[in-house]
């Protein structure tokens, strides 16, 4: 029944965040919002809310380990598993302009989630603050591209369009993103309890369950969104979405959940997790450096890397001997 919950879980993650975004993309165009401003702030909240949900739903219930688990444990997935599939796939170009902005605060904000991180508990005052500095960030990046209407505009409306489908209705587009959200918290609710169920009946800590089945169930709409970009040729959107997710990850989720509840960051993260997540953060910065694109090789390499990271949690935690 725990690995019904946990299959169940990722399912009604995946199709109810894919019907949020959809349906909240659909009713912003309905409504005359550009699809620069959707691909920044629609897509941008919308991909993260599964992880957003579940990781709230997981603080309150007194699992802090999931929760954090899951903010880092995504992030080092965005990276190695979805933008090295996405290089994999076809070589994956990264606009300079948005590379420059975008990665740059991805930096940041890392360094901030793990000096936050050492100090043992990540506090209301401290995630209100996180939350305060992504919205900086979303108005500071909006201006800009109005300003200058770049390639940075570009990329985010390139973005919305990879959701954009047939025409609909306001009243179904309204549906379809009330539905969503349901669906999202429902598979979220199945998710927490299942992996929670799992980690104890296998004697393995809810931050190994956080880091990666958990954190790989709420990945899975950027997982589907950056295959689509590249398999339509547009590997900057699933690059874009990429360093995006991360952003949102540190600063909203991260700080929303710990406004919701502080959070306690488990020690076995702060031994190797959150150093793995630097490491692979500064790993992309470097691969995008190298004439501005993840080549197929690259992408490879990511991916054994994230293969070799779930061989190590699961040696860890004496799943596998």
């Amino acid at each position: 029944m725990l690995y019904l919950y946990l299959l169940s879980g990722f399912v009604l993650l995946l199709i109810g965040g894919e019907s949020l975004v959809r349906g909240a993309v659909a009713l912003a165009r309905r409504l005359g919002v550009s699809p620069m401003v959707i691909g920044l702030t629609l897509v941008g909240f919308g991909t993260s809310m599964p992880e957003l949900v579940t990781c709230v739903q997981a603080a309150l219930v007194g699992s802090p380990g999931v929760a954090i688990g899951n903010v880092v444990g995504s992030n080092i997935a965005n990276i190695l598993l979805i933008l090295g599939v996405a290089a994999a796939l076809r070589a994956v170009v990264c606009d300079p302009q948005s590379f420059r902005r975008d990665g740059t605060i991805m930096a940041i904000a890392t360094v901030i989630a793990v000096a936050l991180a050492f100090t043992g508990e990540i506090g209301r005052l401290a995630g209100a603050s996180l939350f305060l500095i992504l919205v900086a960030y979303t108005i500071a990046a909006l201006v800009m591209e109005k300003r200058r209407n770049g390639a940075s505009g570009k990329l985010y409306s390139a973005e919305a369009e990879v959701f954009e489908g047939p025409p609909m209705s306001a009243l179904v587009a309204a549906v379809m993103t009330v539905g969503g959200m349901a669906v999202t918290i429902l598979g979220a609710n199945l998710l927490v309890e299942g992996a929670i169920g799992v980690a104890r009946q296998a004697g393995v800590s809810e931050a190994v369950i956080g880091l990666s089945v958990v954190a790989l169930g709420t990945s899975l709409p950027e997982l589907a969104t950056a295959v689509v970009a590249s398999l339509r040729g547009q590997g900057d959107v699933a690059f874009g979405n990429v360093i995006g997710s991360n952003i949102y990850n540190l600063l909203g989720i991260l700080g929303l959940t710990a406004v919701v509840t502080p959070l306690g960051v488990p020690p076995e993260i702060l031994q190797v997790d959150i150093w793995v997540m630097f490491g692979v953060t500064a790993l992309a910065i470097l691969f995008a450096m190298t004439g501005l694109r993840i080549t197929r090789v690259e992408g490879v390499v990511l991916m054994l890397g994230y293969a070799g990271y779930i061989g190590f949690l699961a040696v860890s935690a004496g799943v596998l001997t």
